[in-house]
């Protein structure tokens, strides 16, 4: 499913979920989520993702409970439900300067039928 550089497939994103090294960025809004999400993600609506990956590190950690990602995080990945927002989330980090930013093209949508939830 993954179509470019930007987007990280299904297994792909498995993979780095099993190693605990990823940063997952659920973009979807708070119904979607009280729904279900992917285990081990934070939660940044798309609207909020420049802000909150403009806050200082004490401050992001404050809020999401994780430290925030360098600017060369290499495992850096959004999704939403479908893949689109995740897409512009990922373009959002890119600009702030998250280079190797990625979008779990699948989106939940995938990830829930695949995962059987």
């Amino acid at each position: 499913m993954a179509s470019s550089d930007n987007d990280i497939s299904y297994s792909d994103l498995k993979s780095l979920l099993a190693k605990g090294s990823v940063v997952l960025v659920d973009v979807r809004t708070n119904d979607e989520v009280a729904r279900g999400t992917i285990p081990g993600s934070i939660h940044i609506p798309v609207g909020n993702v420049g802000q909150d990956l403009s806050l200082d590190a004490a401050e992001f950690q404050s809020k999401f409970g994780v430290s925030k990602p360098p600017l060369d995080c290499t495992e850096l990945v959004f999704f939403c439900q479908l893949g689109r927002r995740g897409a512009a989330a990922t373009e959002k980090a890119k600009s702030l300067g998250f280079k190797n930013a990625r979008n779990y093209a699948g989106a939940y949508k995938e990830w829930s039928e695949k995962e059987g939830k």
